[in-house]
């Protein structure tokens, strides 16, 4: 029996897989490219331990978490060329702290809108096209 929460962030385990891929650890989180596609390098930084609100870090870990997020959208920037990345941290259905990073392009699906967390017509990849986007973040982190 683990002694970790029922979390995927913090379990690793299949849900999380079936979601998200590893692109790399941060200084205090990990940068996840998230499966589904809808808009091209969409992202999760995720905090490493166990929290769920921004106010439960101290000033340092927080500095370090929003030091991440920045590091992360600035590679999405450089990769892909969006013209805006939105932001999302919700967590009220999976209790752990985690910013969805969400590269928008002008034209482009919700240009000017929230974007839709699990849009219906999901656009999954090939393995292949998966890894050609972590390759990019990847050189421009």
């Amino acid at each position: 029996m683990s002694d970790l929460p029922d979390c995927l962030y913090c379990r690793r385990d299949q849900r999380l897989q079936d979601l998200m891929i590893e692109v790399t650890t941060l200084q205090v989180s990990t940068l996840y490219l998230f499966k589904e596609q809808t808009h091209r390098g969409r992202c999760v930084v995720a905090y490493r331990s166990h929290v769920n609100e921004l106010y439960e870090l101290t000033e340092p870990e927080l500095a370090l978490f929003m030091q991440d997020v920045a590091r992360a959208a600035r590679a999405i920037k450089v990769a892909f060329a969006p013209n805006k990345i939105n932001y999302g941290a919700y967590s009220d259905k999976l209790p752990h702290l985690h910013m969805h990073l969400v590269p928008k392009y002008e034209g482009g699906t919700a240009w000017g809108a929230p974007f839709e967390m699990m849009p219906a017509n999901k656009k999954l990849l090939t393995e292949a096209d998966y890894r050609a986007l972590i390759d990019s973040i990847k050189r421009a982190l």
